[in-house]
């Protein structure tokens, strides 16, 4: 049998089976690369392969015949930038022809938030491979807003009156799907992915309030207090500094901006916070 045209990573996740149950309910036959193939979802059209993206052989085996292939981000841990580079390399070595990367909004070397200048390097590293590639930059995940809210129901971080333009999960998958199915016209481009409001951090709490039924305040913490807030979760340094520096972000201007990628690659509008929470 010949080999699918796209290879789908982490099919397993939020985002990555997002994209692999829209390909299969196009009819597109997909290769879905997964580190734990039990966990695999079942789909028409698609096979599984098993290989991690720190695996650079595994990798290799698990892409060749495969011209076009989704990286969603690996987790965030120490070394996710050398799992990066380690899957770049080994697709290169496969023959794979372009990647489309899941990478961040405002990538940059000197961003504020640190995971950012991570992807700003990944994208180096496409680019220092010879790979045709696109890059998808989405801005924080709208699905998460709930989640910033305490026990307490405070949002509390140092962002200011910052804006953030969050884009909801499924229209990202979307938008990676669009691509996806017909990956050379947009060899190159880089696209910056957000919903179709930004919002102060003031203004999610009262749209989370109205849907909730109960009063969600925002605390713009110090940087100070902030890390002293967090100390308590016993994460290591480097996690609790994407953490806050998510909302030195957000304070900079850093996630700000309202881009029209979502309507004019899928074809319906982005999704707001008070539409997603609406669904729920």
């Amino acid at each position: 049998m010949p080999s699918p045209a796209i290879a789908v990573t982490g099919a397993t996740g939020r985002l990555g089976g997002r994209v692999a149950r829209r390909l299969a309910a196009a009819g597109v036959p997909q290769r879905l690369v997964v580190r734990d193939p039990e966990r695999a979802p079942q789909l028409p059209g698609a096979e599984v392969a098993t290989a991690g993206y720190d695996d650079g052989l595994a990798v290799e085996a698990a892409l060749r015949g495969v011209p076009t292939v989704l990286l969603v981000s690996a987790s965030e841990s120490p070394d996710r930038l050398r799992q990066h580079e380690t899957f770049i390399d080994a697709a290169a070595a496969a023959g794979v022809e372009r990647v489309v990367y899941i990478s961040f909004y405002g990538a940059a070397p000197d961003a504020t938030f640190t995971h950012a200048r991570l992807h700003w390097a990944t994208e180096q590293h496409l680019r220092a491979c010879g790979l045709a590639f696109v890059a998808l930059r989405d801005n924080l995940y709208l699905d998460f807003m709930p989640a910033l809210v305490g026990d307490d129901d405070v949002i509390r971080g140092p962002a200011d009156g910052g804006r953030v333009s969050a884009v909801a999960q499924d229209d990202i998958a979307d938008v990676a799907a669009a691509v996806l199915l017909d990956p050379a016209r947009h060899d190159g481009r880089v696209y910056d992915l957000t919903g179709p409001e930004e919002l102060t951090l003031a203004e999610a709490a009262a749209i989370l309030s109205a849907h909730l039924g109960r009063e969600i305040r925002f605390h713009d913490e110090t940087v100070e207090e902030a890390y002293a807030s967090r100390a308590g979760f016993g994460a290591p340094g480097w996690e609790v500094d994407g953490w806050v520096s998510t909302y030195t972000a957000i304070a900079a201007g850093e996630m700000a901006g309202v881009s029209d990628v979502v309507p004019r690659l899928t074809g319906h509008p982005a999704t707001s916070l008070a539409e997603l929470l609406a669904r729920r």
